[in-house]
């Protein structure tokens, strides 16, 4: 199972495995407070779609299909995402503030 959360909001067990998954570390939040398994922000968007895209939901079906296109060439760390996955509840842990429209969700429709 595949799940997504702030990584401001606070860890439960259910989590299962939590792995950052933005390229840059949160604000206002200490490393020893996220309880993080892992941090794959090679798997995040590039800088240039990141800014690009703004979290501008008007922009979000351009941004999923340009970020899926980026992944592609990811391979490594979409795998790595995929084993850990089959070996358990996985969180995808992510800072924007919209829930809806940002590249966990992305990533999670992938890995469903």
């Amino acid at each position: 199972m595949v799940g997504i959360k702030r990584i401001y909001d606070p860890p439960a067990p259910e989590d299962g495995t939590r792995v950052l998954v933005d390229r840059l570390w949160p604000r206002g939040i200490a490393k020893d407070e996220a309880r993080i398994d892992e941090w794959l922000k090679e798997i995040a968007p590039s800088d240039e779609l990141r800014k690009w895209f703004g979290h501008d939901p008007a922009r979000w079906e351009e941004f999923r299909e340009r970020y899926r296109r980026e992944l592609e060439a990811k391979g490594e760390p979409l795998e790595r995402l995929r084993a850990l996955a089959g070996k358990g509840t996985v969180t995808l842990l992510f800072a924007a503030r919209d829930e809806e429209h940002n590249n966990a969700v992305v990533l999670k429709e992938i890995l469903d």
